[in-house]
């Protein structure tokens, strides 16, 4: 399913934008956007077709299809070990778009949110636009402790929220239960609610395991709600469909209605909480060949990296994204960014504070989801061009 004959590159590029191979120059590798290169199951492509057939495109209930909010529920309680209930589980627009509904529910103008430092620019830019503000907190790359004791400093009277990426994008870090632990005891003790960003929780290497925070006790979910998404498992970005799962009737309504899914004005799309249903009950086996196929590809990306002049690389925990220490060539992310385009003609993202915020400064970030015929091109061109600075 994963071979180097699965990508067909010629749709990519009449289909695949957000800086991928729709956008790049001709001749360009884009390892962007955290996608995936491979097409989606084939049960979501049958699921889909079945549904449309009759040609009835109707609106969804407001509060979400009960198929998919019973899907996504049973698989918080068989898969992450938290109990999850279909009345407090509805679709949304998107991942992206669930932070952001959930930052609108729970900060006024001038509040403030902590938020990771390097993280994924979602937080911020979702946090500013309700009218608060980001309050970045450093976690390091690799696997050392993060002691969330230390996290206690930045909390304020004006501070109502935790964001936590696990895994952590960039860095592809995976928190252990200890660590949660102390996160979430923070939280009880200032009252803070715990934004939980779990996209990335099915792409876990071996043998490390994912740990949902709200797994833990009663008294730590209370304060969590939790949203995801089906692009980074199913490759499902163009269907805009994830999901936001509360713990108690006072935080779904907030949700809800910060949503506007009450109205028409806004809501999650009928097809993708079709082939997300679907992606969740029937397509297991195809996302464990696909993360056993990234672990590889992961292997083989790490190993080249720190084979490159002025390179080193830490191999992630989970995503399928590389954070590429560039300090050793003497160069900026921007500028080892411009040279790999111009010479290497591969696309990487460079860690630059509107990506990332400033503790991604001295990286890049690679995608490795995708063939390995084509990560192998894309590296040894890095490799190349590198040595030749």
């Amino acid at each position: 399913m994963f071979d180097d004959s699965t990508v067909n590159v010629d749709i990519l590029k009449e289909r695949a934008y957000n800086l991928r191979w729709a956008t790049v120059p001709e001749g360009v590798i884009p390892l962007t956007a955290a996608d995936p290169d491979f097409p989606s199951a084939p049960q979501i492509a049958d699921a889909l077709t079945k549904f449309i057939k009759d040609r009835y495109l109707c609106y969804a209930p407001p509060e979400g299809l009960p198929q998919f909010k019973e899907s996504v529920a049973q698989f918080f309680h068989n898969k992450r070990n938290v109990p999850a209930k279909p009345e407090f589980t509805f679709p949304v627009d998107s991942a992206a778009f669930g932070i952001y509904v959930i930052c609108k529910a729970f900060l006024e103008k001038g509040e403030e949110a902590i938020i990771f430092n390097p993280v994924d620019f979602l937080f911020k830019y979702s946090i500013e636009t309700v009218g608060a503000n980001a309050i970045p907190y450093g976690i390091p790359p690799g696997q050392e402790f993060v002691d969330f004791w230390e996290l206690e400093t930045l909390i304020t009277p004006k501070t109502k929220m935790i964001c936590l990426c696990n895994p952590l994008n960039p860095t592809g870090k995976v928190f252990t239960p200890a660590e949660l632990k102390i996160l979430g005891e923070i939280a009880i003790k200032h009252n803070l609610v715990i934004l939980s960003d779990e996209i990335w929780s099915d792409i876990v290497y071996q043998p490390y395991t994912y740990t949902s925070i709200a797994s833990l006790d009663e008294s730590i979910r209370q304060h969590t709600v939790i949203v995801t998404g089906y692009s980074k498992s199913y490759g499902l970005a163009g269907l805009r469909i994830g999901s936001v799962v509360a713990f108690n009737q006072t935080h779904a309504n907030k949700i809800f209605q910060a949503s506007l899914h009450q109205s028409t004005v806004h809501g999650a799309n009928v097809l993708g909480q079709i082939a997300a249903t679907t992606a969740l009950n029937e397509c297991g086996p195809w996302l464990e060949a696909f993360i056993q196929h990234l672990q590889q590809m992961r292997d083989m990306c790490v190993s080249e990296l720190n084979a490159s002049k002025g390179v080193t690389c830490i191999a992630p925990q989970g995503c399928y994204v590389a954070f590429a220490d560039i300090t050793g060539t003497g160069k900026t992310s921007a500028e080892i960014q411009s040279y790999l385009l111009e010479t290497a003609k591969v696309a990487v993202v460079p860690g630059l504070p509107q990506w990332f915020g400033t503790g991604a400064d001295g990286y890049i970030r690679l995608s490795f989801a995708t063939s390995q015929g084509i990560l192998s091109n894309a590296l040894n061109n890095i490799k190349t061009a590198l040595n030749y600075l």
